[in-house]
């Protein structure tokens, strides 16, 4: 499968293995709930891997050095709800002073486009390096009109984290946004008449907070 280059798999073997325990229908929304908090925190790892960096004085209790510490403003994680809060939770213990904005959006039953209900973002967001997240890129409906939000509001410096997309909202969202990487996961081969994902893992919401 030939995928556009702005999508990222991230194939590390805790990756892979956390994603397997995620898909099987026997995990627990309790186990689901911990393994999307520690799927989304290696993911931000590799996400985050170019962060601009700026060289500080410090002293260790042996000697002065220049030492590296993160440059410019805080990174904000926007999670898009409900199911983006479990990934962040990840994102947020790997950067614990991150800033948060959070998206509202549901997806229409009978046209699976997106619905905004809510957007709440931090001050200065031009400034600063923006993360959103949302488990499953199936349509990419919700996506793009998550990332289309934030441009409006100013964001330049874009980046989208999931654990699993399907080929065809991988290939949306690129065609939409080319300049916005993706880090997920999987990417599955296809969607069913229902918009999920398939073999997928199920509707991600429902199985991290126990609704179904």
């Amino acid at each position: 499968m030939s995928l556009p280059h702005s999508i990222h798999v991230v194939t590390h073997p805790l990756v892979q293995h956390k994603l397997t325990k995620m898909r099987d229908k026997e995990t627990s929304s309790a186990n689901f709930r911990r393994l999307l908090r520690e799927i989304g925190l290696l993911l931000g790892y590799d996400a985050t891997r170019d962060l601009p960096l700026v060289r500080t004085q410090i002293e260790t209790p042996v000697a002065p050095m220049d030492a590296p510490l993160l440059d410019g403003k805080k990174l904000v994680i926007v999670p898009i709800l409900r199911a983006g809060l479990g990934l962040a939770e990840g994102l947020l213990d790997l950067v614990p002073l991150a800033r948060m904005g959070h998206v509202g959006l549901y997806r229409d039953p009978r046209t699976l486009q997106a619905v905004e209900y809510y957007f709440k973002m931090p001050q200065d967001i031009t400034d600063r390096d923006v993360i959103v997240c949302d488990p499953m890129l199936a349509t990419a409906h919700s996506a793009i009109a998550a990332v289309d939000r934030m441009k409006e509001v100013g964001a330049k410096r874009i980046k989208f984290i999931c654990i699993l997309a399907a080929e065809h909202g991988a290939r949306a969202f690129a065609e939409v946004h080319p300049d916005v990487p993706v880090f997920t996961a999987a990417v599955d081969a296809k969607l069913n008449d229902h918009g999920y994902i398939v073999p997928g893992l199920g509707d991600a919401g429902d199985r991290l907070f126990g609704t179904k």
